[in-house]
């Protein structure tokens, strides 16, 4: 009998948002394949669970994956986590969910935090339709392509960014989107949470002079 990839949503900042249902998963399953391994022991450490875990990654996935896939031929029971949020949002989970199916594995969802919808929810903007598109291509000439395109759609935008980048892709928003306001959420269920509502050119201005720290997700609303 085949076993079953479990997918495991677990918070995004604020420990408290993990559901019963995921804890009790990552207590029963036979291993936890993990993004960083790291992180995820301090989230178990911290609800006192002794899983053993594996990583699974985007530069290891071509060899770990296979190897996954075996475990549940065998009928091992695999949680999948990401280090945030919802495992196959913007990481390469899709590909294990994805053999799993294919290897006729049982594949059950753990439903929990996402940014991209904890974002929605406190923008104050349309969310009955929206289109997420991750993150934004890194090449200059790319990224105003894709917002280009992007501003096509008769409907609210979702993006994530990296501290890294996240000035560089206001800038490129500001040029074409002018000075439409967005919203700009950043540490979400973290200590320092903000969700702030202005033209992209005010929040490069406001993130340049205060230093750029956490992860991002930028709402952008229909003209």
């Amino acid at each position: 009998m085949t076993g079953t990839l479990f997918v495991v949503a677990t918070p995004i900042g604020n420990l408290e948002d993990i559901t019963l249902r995921a804890l009790r998963i990552l207590k029963e399953a036979d291993v936890i394949a993990c993004e960083d391994t790291r992180r995820t022991r301090a989230l178990l450490a911290h609800f006192d669970i002794h899983t053993p875990t594996t990583s699974y990654f985007e530069h290891n996935k071509l060899v770990r994956g296979p190897q996954l896939i075996r475990q549940l031929q065998e009928g091992r029971r695999i949680a999948l986590v990401t280090d945030a949020g919802t495992p196959g949002i913007s990481d390469p989970g899709f590909m294990l969910v994805r053999d799993a199916r294919a290897a006729g594995a049982g594949v059950v969802p753990v439903p929990g935090p996402a940014a991209v919808v904890t974002a929605l929810s406190a923008a104050g903007l349309p969310a009955d339709r929206f289109v997420f598109d991750g993150f934004l291509p890194i090449k200059p000439g790319r990224r105003l392509k894709r917002l280009a395109a992007l501003r096509e759609l008769d409907t609210t935008l979702v993006l994530y960014e990296s501290p890294h980048r996240i000035l560089a892709s206001l800038e490129a928003i500001d040029t074409v989107f002018g000075e439409r306001e967005i919203v700009v959420a950043r540490e979400l269920t973290k200590q320092f949470e903000e969700v702030v509502r202005a033209p992209a050119a005010a929040h490069r201005a406001r993130l340049d002079a205060a230093g750029v720290r956490g992860e991002f997700t930028v709402v952008i609303p229909a003209e």
